[in-house]
C-alpha cells in the first residue's frame, strides 16, 4: 500500500442497510451502471469488526459516512471521530441510488445546515465532502461546503443514468435509474473538477479528490492538471485490483518528464485557451 495515498471505505450509515434488490450492477459500453443502495453493516458493526483492520493498514484510511437525516449523519460522524485508524471522514451527500441520497447535496443551503452540524462533532478528524454533478452547476454547492468547514472536496460521484434491455423492454438493473461510472463519465468529471478548482477551491486553498472514470494513468493526469490534488479510483479496481499502484508509478514518470520535482507543481496547471 506504500504507493496508495489513501483508501476510502464504503459509505457507512447509522443502521445496517441491505441495499437495493438485485440486479444491482450492469455492464455498459465504457463503464457500468450500479444501484447498490448504500448497502453496509452499520457503524456499530463497522467499528467493532473493521476499525482494527483500518488501523493496521500502511496508508491513510478515510471513513465515508451517509445518512437520511441530519441526526443520522451526526451520529455516524460522532462515532467515527473516536475511531483509531480513521484519519479523515468523507461526508457522502451525493449517492443517486437511494431515495434520499441527494437530499442534502442538491441544495447549498441544506448542505450548509448539515455540514455545520457534522463539523461540530468531528473534533479529531478532517472533513471531506463528496458532491454529485447531478444538480448541474455545483460551484455554489462546493462554496457552501467550504464555508461550512470542509477540509477537502471529492468530485464527483456516479451520474444518474438509465439503461434498457431492448429485447425485454425492461431496465438492466432492478431499481431502474442507477449511477453510471467508468470511462463514459470521465470528461464530465474533469470539467467539474476544473470549474470548481478555478472558481471556488483554488483561492480557498481547499484540495480536491478527483473521481470518475480513471481507467488509465492519463485519466489521473487529466484530473491533476484540471485541479485535483489526489485521484480516486473505483470502477477500474473491479477490472484490475492492482491498478492504483500501477497508475501511481506512471504518474511518477510523468512528473519527471514534465521537469517537475513534485506532482503538486502540476495541480491546476491547465488553463482554457
Amino acid at each position: 500500500l506504500k504507493n496508495i495515498g489513501a483508501i476510502i471505505t464504503k459509505s457507512i450509515t447509522q443502521e445496517p442497510r441491505i441495499g437495493n434488490d438485485p440486479v444491482r450492477i450492469a455492464t455498459l459500453k465504457g463503464g457500468m451502471l450500479n444501484a447498490i443502495g448504500l448497502a453496509n453493516e452499520g457503524v456499530d458493526s463497522f467499528i467493532k469488526n473493521q476499525s482494527t483492520k483500518a488501523a493496521a493498514l500502511n496508508t491513510t484510511v478515510i471513513g465515508s459516512i451517509a445518512g437520511d437525516c441530519i441526526d443520522a449523519y451526526v451520529s455516524v460522524a460522532n462515532a467515527m471521530n473516536s475511531v483509531d485508524g480513521i484519519e479523515l471522514v468523507e461526508v457522502n451527500v451525493s449517492c443517486p441510488n437511494t431515495s434520499d441520497g441527494l437530499e442534502f447535496g442538491g441544495c447549498p443551503k441544506r448542505l450548509a445546515t448539515l455540514l455545520t452540524e457534522v463539523k461540530q462533532v468531528l473534533t479529531n478528524k478532517g472533513m471531506i465532502v463528496k458532491l454529485s454533478a447531478a444538480p448541474g452547476d455545483i460551484r455554489p454547492h462546493a462554496a457552501s461546503a467550504i464555508h461550512s468547514g470542509a477540509d477537502a472536496l471529492t468530485l464527483i460521484n456516479t451520474i444518474p443514468s438509465l439503461a434498457i434491455d431492448v429485447e425485454t423492454k425492461r431496465t438492466k438493473i432492478s431499481r431502474g435509474v442507477g449511477g453510471a461510472s467508468g470511462a463514459m463519465i470521465h470528461p464530465a468529471a474533469v470539467r467539474v473538477v476544473h470549474d470548481v478548482y478555478r472558481d471556488v477551491a483554488k483561492d480557498a486553498n481547499i484540495p480536491i479528490i478527483g473521481t470518475g472514470g480513471t481507467m488509465h494513468w492519463k485519466d489521473a493526469a487529466e484530473f491533476i492538471l484540471a485541479g485535483a490534488s489526489a485521484v480516486g479510483i473505483g470502477t477500474a479496481s473491479f477490472v484490475n485490483p492492482s491498478i492504483a499502484p500501477n497508475i501511481a508509478n506512471k504518474l511518477t514518470d510523468w512528473v519527471a518528464r514534465q521537469g517537475c520535482k513534485s506532482i503538486s507543481e502540476l495541480v491546476g496547471s491547465f488553463s482554457l485557451q
